[in-house]
């Protein structure tokens, strides 16, 4: 049938032919036709192409590296949110070991005051007995001397009595 339409002259009246040739044919034709004509038609664009397009793909480019530099911040960011929770709970355990610190040296200090006071207690109470037993040793002292005294002036007196005895008991017998 196709090869029969070409034979034919070609008459745009008669409409006697086969409709869905026509309109394949109508189609092609519309077709090639577009493809000239956007053809065409980037040729002229190309020299007048509007700035506006050039400042929307500049900006377009501008906003891709922007998003870019944002993305990498993010992640800069998010790098240091980490290290910073990580410095935070390092500072967290330090100040709990701190607190258990200053317990324990408050403890120790507590301690440390009891036992200096005990010893404080304790070297009063030697201090005490220290001088009650040089007291009682000067009291010992002094009593052995006055013992001594006493045994010596008993022992003058026992003998001098002996002795007055005994020069009475001559001056008696001299006398006889």
């Amino acid at each position: 049938m196709f090869a029969q339409w070409l034979k034919e002259p070609a008459m745009f009246i008669e409409l006697s032919q086969d409709p869905m040739l026509i309109a394949a044919g109508a189609f092609l034709l519309g077709w090639i036709i577009a493809k000239i004509g956007a053809a065409l038609s980037r040729r002229f664009k190309a020299g007048k192409r509007d700035p506006r397009d050039n400042r929307i793909r500049s900006m377009d480019a501008e906003l891709r590296i922007a998003q870019g530099e944002v993305n990498r911040l993010k992640t800069a960011l998010e790098e240091q949110e980490k290290e910073v929770a990580k410095v935070q709970k390092f500072v967290g355990e330090r100040d709990e070991e701190a607190l258990k610190r200053t317990g324990v040296i408050e403890k120790l200090t507590g301690d440390l005051k009891e036992s200096v006071q005990k010893t404080r207690e304790l070297r009063t109470e030697l201090t005490d007995r220290a001088t009650e037993n040089i007291k009682s040793e000067i009291k010992l002292r002094d009593i052995e001397t006055e013992l001594s005294v006493a045994q010596a002036s008993s022992d003058l007196i026992a003998n001098g009595t002996l002795e007055y005895s005994m020069e009475s008991g001559e001056k008696d017998k001299d006398d006889k």
